[in-house]
């Protein structure tokens, strides 16, 4: 409910912008506001580039049958006073155009050219006229995420050909990797351009088996909701099903019990617990260095294994459910946790120790992949690798939810911005995150598990945020008029570090694309949602 102090607190923050938006609807954290077409380049400018805000997602959405016009959501963090910030604008499907805004902010850059691609909504002014979204075999107007699309229908297929920035000089050779791996990765594809082992460019070609995952949430209940969004990354399941009832509770009002919010913080840090170890020993793979990749391994199974024991499932499905968890930690499961994590900490302290004082580790690792601070935060990096580049931001902390705020916890930052840095912050991480599960095993009170969910407001949004341990992941959902999810938009972490991957590659040498590729430990399934 919008108070009349509220309201004033709003026009106060709005300033002279205050006769020129609409305010929508509001929670404690977060301020919804409809901006015309027009105002939306200046407002987004103002918000950050005078005011420090941050752009963490874009999307957008088919509402024709609603009002005609599809609608962008523009999604803008304050980490200083812990705000969120949508803008809302409505786009006639008579004129389907909107103003880019890459040119003074590139973290929209993929944002608007996927809109392009799945929506038909032409950026004006975007210095990329490239598809992102859709590859060479797809036909011109089909757009995947508009409401009338059969996504049953059979799409004819196109000849065309991949368009990529070439690099022309002597000597200068294109090299492509994938999209077919060794192992049991998911596709994508890598167009160096070098000239002998050195790199000059580097571009990805991604979405090679998107899911329409986005699409198949039309008109589910918040219950078959959920089961998609655990779907969408088997690594990440339970931060998105955490972000994803996150959003359904603050739409609807619904009061979640504390102990839920305990069970669930727990895990979301487990999760991040088996994350990083696992990622510590690939990392290793990419060195070379056997020993480090099969303690990693090891040591990631016992953790996926306690998993199971403690929760049903490795990878932490079927806990979550919109209202709470379904699954509780009884006083066995307290111990079993609680006596597996001192035996990880110790044996994973151990086998740190010998990487990090290993002289051909460190070798392959100092100053290889650099991701630069400036570039960290114009594209919006996120997680590890923002924060090894001195992005010193984690949701955790910036936008209390679940039960951090009880929590003593350190976010490490490093200043480096390479592969090492990336390891180095995964390393504390994994011990802010023993020590995080230890307090909440201890500070949990008894209580009920769920409650029972509000209805939400029809034709309304609400946006849910989590810490995976890729970093940041943004879920907005909005309701129909049935209490069902008319529009679900995911934003991954891994969605922001793959359009930063690419820029910390040229300087070094093609075998360590490997290696600066695993230090980022992005996810395909994420992207490919």
């Amino acid at each position: 409910m919008m108070t009349d102090e509220r309201m004033k607190e709003i026009r106060a923050f709005l300033g002279e912008w205050a006769e020129r938006v609409e305010v929508g609807q509001c929670y404690t954290d977060e301020i919804h506001l409809n901006v015309s077409k027009e105002d939306i380049i200046i407002l987004s400018g103002v918000l950050h580039k005078k005011m420090g805000y941050i752009l963490i997602q874009m999307a957008c959405n088919d509402e024709r049958e609603l009002n005609d016009c599809f609608s962008l959501f523009y999604t803008f963090k304050d980490i200083r006073n812990k705000l969120i910030i949508v803008l809302k604008v409505l786009i006639r499907e008579t004129e389907p155009e909107f103003p880019s805004l890459t040119p003074i902010l590139p973290a929209a850059n993929w944002y608007e050219r996927e809109i392009r691609d799945m929506f038909g909504l032409d950026p004006k002014g975007h210095p990329d006229k490239r598809h992102l979204a859709v590859h060479k075999t797809w036909p011109a107007k089909h757009y995947a995420l508009r409401r009338d699309f059969n996504l049953k229908a059979a799409v004819p297929w196109v000849e065309g050909e991949t368009a990529f920035n070439r690099v022309d000089g002597e000597g200068v050779m294109q090299v492509p990797v994938g999209p077919i791996h060794a192992g049991i990765i998911e596709p994508g594809h890598f167009r160096f351009s070098t000239v002998g082992e050195k790199v000059l460019n580097l571009e990805a070609q991604l979405f090679y088996t998107h899911r329409g995952m986005e699409k198949i949430s039309e008109g589910k209940t918040s219950r078959q909701g959920l089961l998609i969004a655990e779907r969408i990354c088997g690594a990440c399941s339970f931060s998105h099903s955490t972000a994803y009832c996150l959003a359904w509770e603050k739409l609807s009002g619904t009061r979640v019990p504390e102990r839920a919010l305990y069970i669930r913080t727990i895990g979301v840090e487990l999760e991040r617990l088996y994350n990083h170890i696992g990622d510590v020993g690939n990392i290793c793979a990419g060195v070379g260095l056997a020993f480090g990749t099969m303690q990693g391994a090891r040591l990631k199974e016992e953790m996926q294994q306690l998993n199971e024991r403690a929760c049903g499932s490795r990878f932490l499905r079927g806990i979550n459910i919109p209202g709470g968890v379904r699954k509780d930690l009884d006083t066995g499961s307290r111990e079993d946790i609680l006596i597996t994590l001192d035996k990880v900490e110790i044996e994973f302290k151990e086998v740190t120790e010998i990487l990090l004082a290993n002289d051909s580790y460190l070798d392959r690792t100092q100053n290889t992949g650099i991701l630069q601070k400036a570039l960290a935060r114009d594209l919006h990096a996120v997680g590890p690798a923002a924060r090894s580049a001195g992005v010193d931001e984690d949701t955790r902390r910036d936008l209390p939810h679940l039960v951090y705020p009880k929590l003593s916890f350190r976010v490490p930052v490093y200043q480096e911005g390479d592969v090492l840095a990336r390891v180095r912050i995964r390393v504390e991480e994994v011990f802010q995150s023993i020590g995080m599960i230890r307090q909440a095993l201890d500070l949990m009170p008894p209580g009920e598990l769920a409650a029972e969910m509000n209805q939400a407001p029809p034709y309304s949004y609400a946006i849910g945020m989590t810490e995976s341990a890729r970093g940041e992941n943004v879920h907005l959902i909005m309701t129909d008029g049935k209490n069902r999810l008319y529009r679900h938009m995911v934003r991954s972490a891994s969605y922001c570090n793959w359009a930063v991957l690419p820029s910390t590659v040229p300087g070094n040498i093609v075998p360590d694309f490997p290696l600066i590729n695993k230090s980022f430990e992005l996810c395909y399934s994420c992207f490919d949602r």
